[in-house]
């Protein structure tokens, strides 16, 4: 064995064949670069010319790698699993490859990402928490470190092309603007392309993309979608690349953010499962776990976990909640089988283009458990994050002003199903997203399919593995090595393990040997088919924090069981062995310790303190009409602080358009005029919308116009009261209700001029980017006292 190859990394390095050659064993790259061929001499007549021949890095016939990872979808969904939910696609990549019932992801969406793409533990490359709410402990900053290179970093020094689509979650907010810097973007992490969105979600019908470093707008109106588009890009550039390249082997990571909230597809997807879900949450858990048994996806002696407490029977609800909470997951169910329809597409071409039999595809089916921050069901997803207390019949009402059940699904709102159906989609195991001490909230469906070098086989994996295993496992079947140097920078060791010994042999002993996961308190540790596990001290379906506030690590009962008979932790044996929960925890302080983990619960210090949020550290700032696309996460905080927003402009007769803007549809703020009328509008994520108007109409001219917010109380989610005046003189005043403590949205922007993305305001709704035909000279804004 190598002396320099991590044990613990290493793998099956022979599984698939020969060993690796000595180039391929390169500890450094890049590679040193190949000397002329050439002899110069004085003159041409004595020089003698000869192209120099690069050396072959990979061995022949290298595999095209493709990743499919979808988002918030959760281990009891599809029925290629023994789900409710049609999936063909991954039915396909399966029933051409292999299948495995144990694998693992972290709890949340940039900690999975980050762990995947450079095959070490989340923590350990600055990513226990989401990038929105990272904070300055080193396990939590947000911050890929360059002694962690992804794989398309290495890979592309052995001559592969590289391209990402989709949803990327890893580059820290404060990087997001125009003036980079990029080394944090995808491109910027080794992908020759990028084209998808920054943020942890975006609308599916008028997302903020970005091609590689460059703001994109896609088209308004018709019917766009943004799954969609990702696969016609993903097509787009396999065709370039078989055009330019074909001799090139290629690494394509397509992550769509489907099926994260908002749940956004059109009604005739959504339709497909009219009536599919009528007798709710409990009777859909009691059939998938039957169907699983008798796929034999699970193995015959697994427990059904009962529902939680504090999640509702389905026969509590009213008749006519029945029909909300039914609807909402339609629409979820259609979105779902529509994006796994998207990444047929691109499985389509591969075949087309003769590409599918030597492409090794990985199709991840989420990147975390179902998610349960629908709460009891929402038309208004962040409404959670922000810790702001509605109730369903809240949501059904103001539903019915959009138009009722039609617009679920839809542009209008950003609805999501209620955490009893997360919850039901997680069956057999306890938990969701969020929790990761508990396989519903880690545990997803894996496919592998390569024609050319693994053997078709229904046996299902039981192997325990992670996601971070992944890239060594590619590593592995290339036949080359984790480097100890990239680009200058010294290398960490991988914390993954190569599963290529499985693709052969569906009963191997498993080699990965321990794991921990932690997500804001929750946490686990497995270790030779061992896991002991703690809830931690909020449950994701809570409304609230007050978990945390006489929350003491030390004192967290752990829950410990013996995987080997109980797959789905449903029987806790630490009262019978307590001798080996204190080895267990001992070994989860010890990987907390080496990994980054502490302090354990860290990742919610941001959602504990909402006004230490990361902030660029201005207190002032000067904007004119070309400022647009500014993210949330980095423009000025004029939603939930003392403020005042000056404009200076020159109006028009009758003038319309929006003045500025932040956030979107979903929730956010907007100064617009409306023939002459002047209007502020707080949208207080769909909840409650208030606008403040001016008593008169502006007439033609020069004016300065002034917005001032004052909050009422100095704490989170406080109400606030708004001054509008111009030139000087008070023109009308109003009240907030509520504020919002953290974030509006995850992707939309700071917007002068005009609405870009989704629109603030309903009044304009139709008239969108609503761009203001004077001239706005400057916006400027303070932070007061």
């Amino acid at each position: 064995m190598p002396p320099h190859i991590p044990t613990r990394a290493l793998g099956a390095l022979t599984a698939l064949g020969a060993a690796a050659s000595p180039l391929a064993a390169q500890e450094t790259l890049p590679f040193p670069p190949t000397p002329s061929a050439s002899v110069a001499g004085p003159t041409m007549q004595t020089s003698k010319h000869q192209w120099r021949q690069q050396p072959q890095r990979l061995a022949p016939g290298a595999p095209n790698i493709l990743v499919i990872m979808l988002d918030d979808a959760g281990f009891a969904q599809a029925d290629a699993v023994g789900g409710e939910i049609h999936m063909p696609t991954l039915a396909r990549i399966a029933d051409t490859g292999i299948r495995y019932n144990a694998f693992h992801t972290t709890a949340v969406s940039s900690a999975t990402r980050a762990a995947l793409l450079t095959g070490r533990n989340h923590h350990r490359v600055g990513n226990g928490q989401i990038a929105e709410a990272a904070n300055d402990w080193d396990g939590y900053s947000g911050v890929i470190p360059k002694t962690a290179a992804t794989i398309p970093e290495v890979l592309k020094h052995y001559g592969y092309h590289t391209a990402a689509f989709g949803k990327w979650h890893n580059t820290p907010a404060l990087q997001t603007t125009s003036m980079g810097p990029f080394d944090r973007w995808p491109t910027g992490h080794g992908f020759d392309t990028f084209y998808g969105f920054l943020g942890g979600e975006t609308s599916q019908y008028e997302p903020r993309l970005y091609r590689n470093t460059v703001a994109v707008e896609p088209p308004h109106g018709g019917k766009y979608h943004l799954t969609e588009d990702l696969a016609q890009q993903a097509i787009g550039w396999l065709q370039q690349r078989q055009a330019y390249a074909p001799d090139k082997p290629f690494f394509m990571y397509w992550t769509p953010g489907a099926v994260h909230g908002p749940h956004h597809v059109f009604g005739e997807w959504a339709d497909k499962y009219k009536g599919k879900f009528d007798s709710g949450w409990d009777a859909y858990r009691e059939r998938v776990f039957a169907r699983q048994k008798e796929l034999g996806w699970i193995p015959a002696d697994t427990r059904l976990n009962p529902r939680p407490e504090g999640l509702p029977a389905w026969d509590s609800l009213s008749p006519q909640e029945q029909k909300f909470q039914a609807r909402l997951m339609e629409v979820f169910a259609g979105f779902l089988e529509h994006a796994d329809a998207q990444a047929g597409k691109v499985i389509d071409e591969l075949e087309r283009l003769g590409l599918r039999d030597n492409t090794l595809v990985f199709y991840v089916m989420s990147d975390n458990g179902a998610s349960s921050e629908g709460l009891a069901g929402s038309i208004s997803e962040l409404v959670a994050q922000n810790q702001i207390p509605t109730r369903v019949a809240d949501h059904m009402a103001v539903l019915e002003s959009y138009g009722g059940l039609p617009a679920l699904g839809t542009a209008k709102v950003d609805n999501m199903y209620a955490a009893a159906w997360a919850q039901a989609s997680s069956a057999p195991f306890q938990g969701t997203k969020l929790m990761a001490g508990y396989f519903g909230g880690t545990r997803t469906p894996l496919a592998v399919s390569w024609p050319k070098g693994i053997k078709t086989d229904r046996a299902v994996r039981p192997q325990f593995h992670h996601v971070n295993d992944i890239a060594p496992t590619i590593y592995d079947v290339l036949k080359i090595v984790q480097p100890k140097s990239v680009n200058g920078y010294q290398q960490d060791p991988m914390d993954g393990v190569s599963m290529a010994y499985t693709f052969g042999d569906a009963k191997a002993k498993g080699r990965k040997r321990t794991q921990y996961f932690e997500f804001m308190g929750s946490r686990g540790i497995y270790h030779d088919g061992w896991m002991a596990s703690v809830a931690g001290p909020r449950l994701p379906w809570a409304p609230n924090f007050a978990g945390f506030l006489n929350w003491d690590a030390a004192q967290d009962k752990w829950a410990l069981y013996k995987l080997d008979g109980d797959y789905s932790q449903a029987v806790d044996l630490a009262a019978k062995e307590p001798a080996r929960l204190a080895q267990m925890q001992a070994l989860f302080a010890r990987e907390a310790l080496e990994n980054k983990v502490n302090p354990v619960g860290g990742g919610a210090f941001v959602f504990l303190n909402p006004q230490q949020r990361q902030s660029s550290g201005l207190t002032a700032w000067h904007f004119t009409d070309a400022a647009r696309r500014l993210p949330e996460t980095v423009a000025p905080n004029i939603k939930a602080r003392n403020n005042i927003v000056t404009v200076q402009a020159d109006l028009p007769e009758q003038g319309s358009g929006v003045l500025y803007a932040l956030g979107g549809s979903s929730g956010g703020l907007s100064l617009f005029m409306d023939r002459g009328e002047l209007v502020y509008e707080y949208n207080g994520l769909i909840m409650r919308r208030t606008q403040v108007r001016a008593g008169e109409r502006l007439p033609a001219g020069r004016a300065t116009i002034e917005v001032e917010t004052r909050l009422v109380a100095a704490k989170p989610g406080a109400p606030a009261d708004i001054v509008l005046r111009v030139n000087g003189r008070e023109a009308g005043r109003g009240q907030l209700p509520f504020t919002v403590p953290l974030l509006f949205t995850a992707s939309e922007t700071f917007d002068v001029g005009m609405d870009l993305g989704a629109p603030v305001s309903r009044a304009y709704a139709e008239r969108a980017p609503f761009a203001f035909n004077g001239k706005v000279h400057s916006v400027d804004v303070k932070y007061l006292p």
